[in-house]
């Protein structure tokens, strides 16, 4: 990171300070200038980045945060389902706070994590399997391992919630909510319209549908794959909208023919190292996406969506801006179905790699990532704004 910098309100706080100083010295500089500038909530991105502390005192920048996705997203979904797609084991986990296997595909956080902090809150969202109480009240985290876009996405591992299935699930939350709340709508439409949504899903109806058959059995050509997948993303998407969600930041795919996942088992001789094949059939349905937004913020009322363009944000796609070194090679000794082999030891400097199985990133790289998708103000990584203002609209 030397040579970056992170925006912190008009301030440009260049990394190679950081690392200049001993975490004690930079936690004091840091809080002193931020008294100074008033920029509390700002810092405490910096502060996450360096993991200097876990959460910061602050009000929260939206009253809630609702998470929709896959296995990049999931917190423990899965964990009583009937499916291969749960890793409430070690050696998950085994960074997050108190060391504990929660069904996080990750060694610690998630990239949702994270943004949850950088939004304020002292928690991370709780999953819908395990909320209660008044928890619903500043979000839920819907997402599950092995879902997609289409409903029978993921079915060759078994149990799962596919999109349409989470945003029942938001339903039922909403109740719930409307409950609390005095069962008063308009108050409730109105609190909904204040709170952040992201939803992060697509991977699995590439992976664990589109290409499990022969390219000759495939249900479509690439292109038609993808239009299809866009128009049933935009059905889900205004039946969130209609549930009253206002801010909402959707994810594209990232280059899946670079993950360990496809370059070990296809041996790609290209110059990039990756299934270049793989990359231009899921572009297709990556660049559809700033139109998709587009479309959807000017037709719907009130609605601000966002493109997060994981091609730029992942660092498998260029390991040199994260500093890492493995970027083809899991950091854990994987089982068959890919998953890190139960209770096995991970590898000891987990910052080295980007995967930490063979299709989902380390904690480093869900932080590289997320950090770009709320700080960046280059559209490349973020259209048309970044996750910092949109949490502000």
């Amino acid at each position: 990171m030397v040579g970056d910098s992170l925006r912190v309100g008009s301030y440009n706080v260049p990394f190679i300070l950081c690392l200049s100083m001993q975490n004690d010295h930079l936690y004091i500089f840091l809080m002193a200038f931020a008294a100074k500038t008033r920029l509390i909530g700002c810092i405490t991105t910096l502060l996450f980045t360096l993991k200097l502390v876990s959460f910061v005192d602050a009000v929260p920048q939206v009253p809630c945060y609702f998470i929709f996705g896959d296995s990049l997203s999931d917190c423990g979904n899965n964990n009583k389902l009937q499916t291969l797609a749960k890793v409430n084991f070690l050696p998950y986990g085994v960074d997050y706070p108190g060391r504990v296997s929660t069904g996080r595909f990750t060694n610690g956080k998630t990239a949702v994590d994270f943004l949850a902090e950088f939004l304020g809150f002292d928690h991370h969202m709780p999953a819908f399997a395990n909320v209660q109480g008044n928890g619903v009240l500043q979000g839920v985290n819907y997402a599950s391992a092995g879902s997609g876009i289409l409903n029978d996405t993921g079915k060759i591992v078994g149990g799962r919630f596919s999109l349409l299935q989470q945003i029942d699930n938001h339903k039922a939350i909403i109740a719930r909510i409307k409950q609390i709340q005095g069962n008063n709508d308009a108050t409730t439409n109105a609190y909904l319209g204040k709170c952040m949504y992201t939803v992060n899903i697509g991977s699995n109806d590439y992976e664990g549908n589109y290409l499990l058959s022969p390219a000759a059995k495939r249900p479509a050509p690439p292109d038609k794959w993808a239009a299809q997948l866009i128009t049933a993303y935009s059905d889900a998407l205004k039946i969130l909208h209609g549930l009253g969600a206002r801010k909402v930041a959707i994810w594209g795919l990232g280059s899946l023919g670079c993950e360990p996942s496809q370059v070990i088992q296809l041996k790609p001789t290209t110059p990039s190292g990756c299934v270049d094949d793989i990359n231009q059939m899921v572009s297709l349905f990556d660049n559809s996406l700033p139109k998709l937004v587009d479309n959807l913020s000017k037709t719907l009322p009130g609605a601000h969506f966002v493109y997060v363009n994981m091609a730029n944000t992942n660092p498998g796609n260029n390991p040199a801006a994260l500093g890492v070194k493995i970027t083809e090679q899991p950091c854990c000794k994987v089982g068959e179905a890919g998953s890190c082999i139960p209770n096995s030891p991970p590898c000891p400097n987990r910052n080295d790699y980007s995967y930490f199985d063979i299709y989902h990133p380390t904690e480093k790289a869900n932080l590289h990532g997320i950090l770009k998708a709320y700080n960046s103000t280059q559209p490349k990584d973020v259209y048309p704004i970044n996750l910092s203002k949109l949490a502000l609209l």
